[in-house]
């Protein structure tokens, strides 16, 4: 992994996590203090970020870092759940038996108990293992972007942490062990089924907004 690889990584995390919160504006220059490296690195992990959503450019004003709202992340899952399920049917059809070894593997590790920040590192792991099984380089900049923002919100409005780390850690179980099966219609299930979950944790949101 590169500088910029790594700016690319810090940077989104930083966002995911919510370490730079929604509407905060910040300099170049604060962003080049709080990741560490060299302005370069970070001026190319800025440009992009920028056309996923993830951050927003304002030449006269700086970087900002956008709101988060419920009617973008449901407009997010409906894109997301459509190339999903092709990322799984394709996985199913060409994985390789290393690769499905690997998922088994992963899901294994999937059956334990896991922070937040394991949960998310784990789940990042599956998804570029999908990727990777799905053998269509043009998936991965569809798909990524939709992902890093979903989790986003996810993690930002995750109101019993440990329960929804559970739902999410059995559902991409149940995705992993049918593409190592090769059973794209199981597979194709499993991933509507986490995009239901997500629509519905995002309606959730919405009720708890509400009742305030």
């Amino acid at each position: 992994m590169n500088k910029t690889e790594q700016a690319v990584a810090m940077l989104q995390g930083m966002i995911e996590r919510g370490e730079l919160p929604p509407g905060a504006m910040l300099s170049e220059r604060t962003i080049v203090e709080l990741i560490g490296l060299g302005r370069t690195p970070i001026r190319e992990a800025i440009q992009r970020l920028a056309p996923s959503y993830m951050i927003r450019i304002h030449p006269s004003r700086g970087i900002e870092i956008p709101s988060i709202t419920v009617e973008d992340q449901l407009s997010r899952l409906e894109v997301r759940r459509a190339v999903e399920v092709l990322a799984v049917e394709l996985a199913c059809k060409r994985a390789t038996s290393a690769q499905r070894a690997a998922m088994r593997s992963l899901a294994s590790r999937l059956e334990g108990r896991f922070t937040l920040q394991e949960y998310t590192d784990t789940i990042r792991e599956t998804h570029a293992l999908i990727l990777e099984a799905a053998g269509n380089r043009y998936l991965g900049s569809l798909m990524l972007p939709l992902q890093g923002l979903s989790r986003r919100f996810w993690i930002v409005h995750a109101h019993e942490e440990q329960g929804d780390i559970e739902r999410g850690r059995d559902l991409h179980r149940e995705i992993l062990t049918a593409i190592a099966d090769g059973n794209a219609e199981a597979a194709g299930d499993a991933s509507r089924a986490l995009n239901d979950y997500l629509v519905g944790f995002a309606l959730e949101v919405v009720a708890r907004q509400a009742s305030r």
